[in-house]
Parts: structure tokens; C-alpha cells; sequence
């Protein structure tokens, strides 16, 4: 098996990208519009403040079709504390991360800094694709 493919060249390069001040309604909206199944949440400076997932999105859009009432923000759904990948690892390390957590995607860094996210469809695929 290669390993010289790396995970910038497979992640989705143009994530959806939400505040975590952002209230629930405009981040799913906008989650949606892009079939996205995540989206990066990032402070003022770009910085990984955290990622939302569509799991993340069903209590608050729950809420809103029993009270008709849209009341939380990104921050109150969001997963805080994240696991990442770096842009310059291979689809094998990327691989044998998906076997360890239970995650289905996952935020990638380059130099500390977020670029994308990682499905586990497109480690998958890669790997498939390379037998």
C-alpha cells in the first residue's frame, strides 16, 4: 500500500466555516445549503475553536419545529475539544485514526491552523482506491 498520498490531497478543502456566536439556525442553514455533514467552528484570528456536526444540529432544530422558536447559539452545541490530522500525514495514519475514534470526520491542520476536514468516506475511498 502507498503512503505517499497525503490528507490535504483527499479532505475538503473549503469546509463550512461557523463562529461559535453564530445562532444555530444560520450555522444549519448553512450546513444544508453545502450537503456538509460538518462544519470547522473558528475564533476571530481562524484559529480551531471547535466543530459542529449534523448530530450537533437535531436537539436545537428539534426544539425549533416544537416551539417554532430558533434560542441557542453555535457554542451550546458544538464539540469544544477536537481531534485533528494534519494536512502533511498519509491516508494510512489518517486510516488507522478512523479505527481508533468513533469520529466520521475530523478537522485538519497545517501548521496549527485549519484547512479542512476529512471524511472517512474519502480515507476509505483512498484506500480502496489504491488496492
Amino acid at each position: 500500500m502507498s503512503t505517499d498520498r497525503r490528507v490535504r490531497l483527499i479532505m475538503e478543502s473549503d469546509p463550512v466555516r461557523l463562529s461559535a456566536t453564530d445562532p444555530m439556525r444560520r450555522a444549519i442553514a448553512a450546513m444544508v445549503a453545502r450537503s456538509a455533514g460538518a462544519a470547522l467552528v473558528v475564533d476571530e484570528s481562524g484559529a480551531l475553536a471547535g466543530l459542529l456536526t449534523e448530530k450537533d444540529c437535531f436537539r436545537p432544530a428539534l426544539h425549533a419545529s416544537y416551539y417554532q422558536e430558533w434560542r441557542s447559539a453555535v457554542r451550546d452545541h458544538m464539540t469544544a475539544t477536537v481531534i485533528t490530522i494534519e494536512a502533511s500525514d498519509d491516508v494510512v495514519r489518517a486510516a488507522e485514526m478512523f479505527v481508533e475514534v468513533k469520529h466520521r470526520v475530523l478537522p485538519v491542520l497545517d501548521e496549527g491552523r485549519p484547512v479542512g476536514l476529512l471524511d472517512r468516506s474519502a480515507v476509505l475511498k483512498e484506500l480502496f482506491g489504491s488496492g
